[in-house]
């Protein structure tokens, strides 16, 4: 069985678009891959640590911080 994973990053304009938007988004890269023979399985958030940086002595250092990624699960 062979697996892809594919970053979903949905662009939203809140002050014209709806969360239906999101949900077509979503739906029309479900639809690409099926059409490709894979089939969905799921979305799943990845959580993972950036890691601050230093800087030159300490100018311009930058705090690390904990960003979510969401990712849609296909297999064949």
């Amino acid at each position: 069985m062979e697996y892809k994973v594919v970053p979903f990053v949905p662009t939203v304009n809140v002050s014209q678009e709806s969360s239906n938007h999101v949900s077509n988004q979503l739906e029309n890269i479900i639809k690409n891959y099926s059409d490709q023979g894979w089939k969905y399985i799921s979305l799943e958030s990845v959580t993972t640590v950036v890691h601050p940086e230093a800087g030159c002595f300490g100018l311009g250092a930058k705090p690390g911080y904990t960003t979510t990624r969401q990712m849609i699960v296909f297999n064949k």
